[in-house]
């Protein structure tokens, strides 16, 4: 126990397991309600959302960086700074989100080259263009709430979330399948249940930070201005983190557009699997962000110490969960399928059930290395060693499931295993390139902060991350 041990890091990290376990279930829900729909929605959901998501990442992981910025000011105790940040991320958020927009007259060109069934393609264009409009609101919504994840706040993120999971469950219900007076939009209204959700989840944030209390110690009116210097800083350090994302959600993009070559059952079959996966994979996301919050806390006042005690408790709590959830993907993978097979259609599940219930195997060999995997890169993110992140992933992501994946079903013909088999061994590469990382203590000499008094350097001057 203590600083750093198994009760500080889950009374930061419960409330955001939950607060992405009520996004894994929003997700979860719209699957399993477009599954209900019919085959070809829920087959058009998992690319089309993918490429939104893979192509927004690089965005997503720069505004989320401000966590790091918030981290280490809160630890170095200068809150004033706090609300300034915020701001510049959510200056960032807003810009890109409309960037994201432009993408949508480009979209039956991009599902064009992949080569799915017509009628799948028609809808994953239809899902995609809907997607697009929603990044105003996930972008904003994410830079806002780092004001409160960054300084340990994890409780408002955790209600905030489930009030917003709650909202899209309720309007997928309603809107999929025409209930409550609504017309029925089959996959469309489950895009635009999402969208409706985000929104709501910025405006509460914007309600939340502009209580008394924030402004008055963290200046969250008052540091509304531009502030060039910071927004660089930001720029500096978070870019390379949003590349990173990048990388390694376009290449597992890629691996589902490949899969998709491979027909319905497969993709369908495939798309089960990562929701069922998010299950496993979306609290250990939670875990994550609470141990790059504490790593920042603790660098920011000079702790290093803590800050590597902080990262093994987490590593010790996310592998036991992980564990416990790779045997019942292996002995009682009924118990998560159960939900997809309900209300789907009975003459073409069967074939997807059994082809799931296959790749769940695959999950439970690497979930344990995810969970390892996502300790050990939040906390050299967490301290500003992004550069590292992004060079590693790049050539991970290129050299063991993009060219691997498409050698192997495009070129070879060897089918579906043969690319989980390559999916699943870079997360394991992930979780050892880390370790040795993190083990190799460069981290604990970074700061994302502008240097002051006390913090172990001369004032003014920059730590820059050391060269690869």
């Amino acid at each position: 126990m203590g600083a750093g041990g198994y009760g500080e890091v889950l009374k930061i990290a419960i409330p955001l397991i939950l607060s992405m376990g009520s996004w894994s279930l929003k997700h979860f829900v719209d699957r399993v309600f477009l599954a209900w729909y019919s085959d070809d929605a829920l087959a058009a959901a998992l690319p089309a959302s993918m490429l939104s998501f893979s192509i927004g990442a690089f965005f997503l992981g720069t505004v989320g960086y401000v966590n790091t910025f918030v981290a280490q000011y809160s630890g170095a105790k200068r809150p004033e700074r706090v609300g300034a940040v915020v701001w510049q991320g959510f200056y960032f958020a807003i810009a890109a989100g409309f960037v994201m927009m432009g993408l949508i007259p480009l979209s039956p060109w991009i599902f064009g080259m992949a080569g799915h069934e017509p009628n799948i393609k028609t809808l994953e264009i239809s899902y995609f263009q809907i997607l697009c409009v929603g990044w105003i609101p996930l972008l904003g919504q994410q830079a806002l709430s780092c004001f409160f994840t960054g300084r340990g706040d994890t409780r408002t993120v955790m209600w905030v979330s489930m009030a917003s999971a709650v909202a899209n469950i309720v309007l997928d219900y309603a809107w999929i399948f025409g209930n409550f007076g609504f017309p029925e939009w089959g996959i469309d209204g489950a895009g635009w249940g999402t969208v409706a959700s985000q929104t709501f989840e910025m405006l509460l944030y914007m309600i939340l930070i502009s209580k008394v209390r924030f402004r008055r110690d963290f200046n969250t009116w008052s540091s509304w201005r531009p502030d060039k210097e910071l927004f660089r800083r930001i720029l500096r350090f978070g870019t390379p983190n949003g590349v990173q994302f990048f990388l390694e959600v376009f290449g597992f993009t890629i691996f589902v557009m490949i899969v998709g070559q491979l027909g319905r059952v497969a993709l369908a079959a495939t798309n089960v699997t990562f929701n069922i996966n998010t299950l496993a994979f979306l609290p250990m996301i939670g875990m994550g962000i609470a141990v790059s919050t504490l790593v920042g806390q603790y660098l920011g006042s000079e702790k290093p110490e803590i800050a590597v005690r902080a990262t093994w408790s987490a590593i010790h709590l996310s592998s036991t969960y992980t564990g416990i959830m790779a045997l019942l993907f292996v002995f009682a993978p009924q118990i998560f399928v159960f939900a997809f097979e309900s209300g789907a259609d009975p003459d073409t599940f069967p074939e997807i059930k059994a082809l799931t219930r296959i790749l769940l195997r695959f999950v439970a060999a690497y979930c344990v290395f995810e969970a390892i995997y996502i300790a050990f890169s939040s906390t050299v993110k967490g301290a500003g060693d992004t550069k590292f992140v992004m060079y590693t992933t790049l050539a991970a992501s290129s050299s063991i499931v993009v060219l691997p994946v498409y050698v192997c079903v495009s070129v070879l013909g060897y089918g579906l295993f043969a690319a989980w088999v390559f999916a699943s061994l870079y997360t394991i590469v992930m979780a050892l390139l880390f370790y040795l990382r993190f083990r190799g203590g460069k981290w604990k000499t970074m700061r994302v902060i502008e240097a002051t008094e006390g913090m172990g350097m001369e004032v003014g001057a920059e730590r820059d991350v050391p060269a690869i």
